[in-house]
């Protein structure tokens, strides 16, 4: 029989402790050594045997009874050491830290965006912007598991990532990523892929089909999100030319405000834009979602360390101010240029915030990121209001002015801010060879590349949809709601 336990475990007890002393045996300096024998190879009367000398049966009898009780601690002084061996990748601390993570981010999209977008629309369309934000958590999930991952993640080439791990072929009960299961950072990377497209909904809210809608972002997940997440986490060429981007400032928000916009442009203002006023149906609903924007955040932020240690907690400590002073910013200018300040700038401000300190959350300190949400909110509130007021553009939840525009400040701060030369504003440093201008530079091109590449095949992606099914309900639907005629339900029935 085959050992299946220790195969190669006969080893000197003098090795371990004095086996003489801890057995109070005087054999006139004579070493005895003892020998574990596999337990697949074992005698089933004795598994233990003393040799070097010959000995008296007497002896053999109490050597054997005073051996009995040091057994224990012999064993588990051989064990133990095999199996710290065989658990030193895998970290318990960072693995729950990261699973906590993934459930918070998750907790970002159903419930938190859902109620944030769903309380901004009118009453006739809240519950098709729930039941899109559902759609897509659904949608995207098995999307990543079939290829998306892959294309992600996998060995490729600098531009896309290849098709070894399709259907996550790869990833088994014992596979790791660093210190974790791969099954949790797969997870974990699917909620952020989940999150990228349902932020666009805001940029068509209230006027496109249902069923567009879920081919558009079903393909805009294949050859937008999963390509650039390629170019800057999965070994692509941003990544390699040294871009900063802790949890997605170019991978989520930069593409989602983008895609966004160009989802506006294209499928042209709502009716009646800008001359009806059209206020959010229920603040309420979407304070609740922000609250619980705020607190995914975390996850989004510091889970992105991929571990629990410093680097996590000051990416949390950074987040939590910049969503801060974004909020008391916007209210400020708010206040000034309107004479109120609102419970809907308060939170939008704090999403500006949050989504500019994004790319910088790993790599700036406290003060720096107190300085980033200050000028997110005053920057996304001054292009909030050129953005609908100057141009008319009709992006109906401020995607773009707060996530786009948010999302590229950030990439580009952190390059600034990640400096260690800036006295109480300093961040953790640059990596060797980097200066604050090279790194500025790397910044722009990725902002710049991610951008384009966004633009250009969202307006290719719209344009398929459109003539496949229709980007646009008619009018009349429009005026009945999406509710009703998209869902054959209402979102309140009182």
């Amino acid at each position: 029989m085959e050992s299946t336990f220790l195969p190669s475990l006969i080893t000197p007890v003098d090795d371990l402790f004095d086996l003489k002393d801890l057995l109070n045996i005087d054999d006139g300096n004579k070493k005895r050594r003892l020998s574990l024998v596999p337990c697949g190879q074992a005698n089933e009367s004795s598994k233990l045997h003393m040799f070097k000398g010959s000995h008296h049966q007497e002896e053999e009898k109490l050597m054997m009874k005073k051996m009995l009780p040091a057994m224990p601690v012999l064993l588990v002084s051989m064990i133990l050491p095999q199996i710290a061996l065989a658990q030193d990748s895998l970290s318990a601390g960072n693995t729950s830290w990261i699973l906590t993570s993934t459930a918070l981010v998750l907790f970002m999209t159903i419930p938190g965006l859902s109620l944030f977008y769903g309380g901004l629309v009118r009453v006739k369309n809240v519950l098709s912007v729930l039941m899109q934000c559902f759609a897509i958590t659904c949608m995207v999930s098995v999307l990543w598991l079939v290829v998306a991952y892959s294309l992600a993640f996998s060995e490729g080439n600098d531009f896309i990532g290849g098709f070894s791990n399709v259907f996550m072929a790869n990833v088994q009960e014992g596979s790791m990523s660093g210190d974790i299961p791969e099954s949790v950072f797969a997870m974990f990377q699917l909620t952020f892929a989940i999150i990228t497209p349902a932020l666009i909904v805001g940029g068509f809210a209230e006027r496109m089909r249902f069923s567009s809608m879920m081919l558009f972002s079903g393909i805009w997940v294949l050859v937008v999100y999963a390509p650039i997440t390629h170019w800057v986490w999965g070994g692509g060429w941003l990544g390699n030319m040294g871009l900063l981007d802790f949890a997605g400032g170019t991978v989520v928000h930069i593409t989602a405000g983008v895609a966004a916009l160009v989802c506006a442009l294209v499928m042209k203002q709502r009716k009646d834009f800008p001359t009806t006023p059209m206020p959010p149906h229920n603040m309420t609903m979407t304070i609740t979602g922000a609250g619980m924007l705020w607190v995914g955040w975390f996850g989004f932020n510091a889970g992105s360390a991929l571990a629990a240690n410093g680097d996590a907690g000051m990416a949390m400590l950074v987040t939590h101010m910049s969503a801060s002073a974004g909020a008391l910013t916007w209210m400020v200018s708010e206040w000034v240029r309107f004479g109120k300040p609102s419970a809907l700038g308060a939170v939008t401000g704090m999403v500006a915030g949050l989504g500019t300190i994004t790319p910088a959350s790993g790599f700036v300190g406290p003060a720096g990121g107190l300085v980033i949400g200050i000028v997110a909110g005053f920057v996304c509130f001054n292009a909030t209001v050129f953005l609908k007021q100057k141009l008319g553009v009709d992006d109906s939840l401020d995607v773009f002015p707060v996530h786009g525009v948010g999302g590229a400040l950030g990439t580009i701060l952190a390059g600034v801010f990640a400096s260690a030369s800036l006295g109480i504003f300093s961040g953790q440093g640059y990596n060797e060879g980097m200066t604050m201008a090279s790194q500025v530079g790397v910044q722009v091109v990725g902002v710049l590349a991610s951008a384009a590449y966004t633009a250009i095949l969202t307006f290719g992606i719209l344009k398929l949809v459109d003539a496949i099914l229709g980007l646009r309900v008619s009018e009349d639907e429009e005026t009945e709601g999406l509710d009703l005629n998209q869902h054959n339900e209402r979102g309140y029935d009182m």
